[in-house]
Protein backbone atom coordinates (compact mmCIF):
# COMPACT_ATOMS: atom_id res chain seq x y z
CA UNK A 1 0.00 0.00 0.00
CA UNK A 2 2.59 2.65 0.82
CA UNK A 3 4.74 1.95 -2.24
CA UNK A 4 1.80 2.59 -4.72
CA UNK A 5 1.35 6.05 -2.76
CA UNK A 6 5.79 6.74 -2.92
CA UNK A 7 4.85 6.17 -7.20
CA UNK A 8 1.90 8.53 -7.26
CA UNK A 9 3.99 11.50 -5.28
CA UNK A 10 7.10 10.84 -7.09
CA UNK A 11 4.83 10.82 -10.34
CA UNK A 12 2.87 13.76 -9.15
CA UNK A 13 6.71 15.67 -8.18
CA UNK A 14 8.13 14.98 -11.42
CA UNK A 15 5.36 16.32 -13.50
CA UNK A 16 5.42 19.49 -11.81
CA UNK A 17 9.20 20.42 -13.17
CA UNK A 18 9.57 21.27 -16.64
CA UNK A 19 12.12 20.98 -18.80
CA UNK A 20 14.12 24.13 -18.65
CA UNK A 21 13.94 26.36 -22.16
CA UNK A 22 16.60 25.72 -24.86
CA UNK A 23 15.15 27.84 -27.44
CA UNK A 24 16.92 30.94 -29.13
CA UNK A 25 13.96 32.52 -30.97
CA UNK A 26 10.69 32.88 -29.58
CA UNK A 27 7.78 30.31 -30.94
CA UNK A 28 5.30 32.98 -31.53
CA UNK A 29 7.15 36.10 -32.84
CA UNK A 30 10.69 34.45 -34.33
CA UNK A 31 12.70 37.32 -32.43
CA UNK A 32 15.58 36.16 -30.35
CA UNK A 33 15.54 35.57 -26.59
CA UNK A 34 17.96 35.03 -23.92
CA UNK A 35 18.48 33.59 -20.73
CA UNK A 36 16.44 36.75 -19.61
CA UNK A 37 13.79 36.49 -21.53
CA UNK A 38 10.22 35.61 -19.95
CA UNK A 39 9.43 31.76 -20.14
CA UNK A 40 6.00 29.49 -20.28
CA UNK A 41 5.46 26.48 -19.21
CA UNK A 42 3.73 24.03 -22.06
CA UNK A 43 3.33 20.16 -22.14
CA UNK A 44 5.98 20.16 -19.48
CA UNK A 45 8.49 21.71 -21.05
CA UNK A 46 9.66 25.58 -20.56
CA UNK A 47 10.36 28.20 -23.60
CA UNK A 48 10.99 31.47 -23.73
CA UNK A 49 9.65 34.16 -25.14
CA UNK A 50 10.39 37.63 -26.57
CA UNK A 51 7.85 39.79 -24.53
CA UNK A 52 5.33 38.84 -21.85
CA UNK A 53 1.88 38.67 -24.53
CA UNK A 54 3.52 35.77 -26.38
CA UNK A 55 3.61 33.66 -23.35
CA UNK A 56 -0.40 33.39 -23.29
CA UNK A 57 -0.78 32.90 -27.11
CA UNK A 58 1.62 30.07 -26.44
CA UNK A 59 -0.62 28.26 -23.88
CA UNK A 60 -3.81 29.22 -25.49
CA UNK A 61 -2.81 27.66 -28.95
CA UNK A 62 0.69 25.19 -28.62
CA UNK A 63 -0.67 23.43 -31.55
CA UNK A 64 -0.08 26.56 -33.94
CA UNK A 65 3.63 27.06 -32.49
CA UNK A 66 5.15 23.65 -31.54
CA UNK A 67 5.86 21.02 -33.24
CA UNK A 68 4.16 17.17 -32.06
CA UNK A 69 7.89 16.52 -30.52
CA UNK A 70 8.02 20.02 -28.52
CA UNK A 71 10.59 22.01 -30.93
CA UNK A 72 8.94 25.39 -32.20
CA UNK A 73 7.99 25.36 -35.51
CA UNK A 74 9.95 28.36 -36.44
CA UNK A 75 12.96 26.82 -35.25
CA UNK A 76 15.77 26.13 -38.22
CA UNK A 77 16.50 23.01 -39.15
CA UNK A 78 19.46 21.01 -38.52
CA UNK A 79 21.08 20.00 -41.51
CA UNK A 80 23.34 16.77 -41.43
CA UNK A 81 26.90 17.40 -42.90
CA UNK A 82 26.85 15.23 -45.67
CA UNK A 83 23.67 15.48 -48.39
CA UNK A 84 21.99 12.58 -48.64
CA UNK A 85 21.35 11.97 -52.61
Amino acid sequence: MILPLCFTLFATVAQEQPKPAENTICPVMGQKVSEKSPTVAVNGREYRVCCAPCGPKLEKNPDKYLNPDGTPKNAKKKYSASPKY
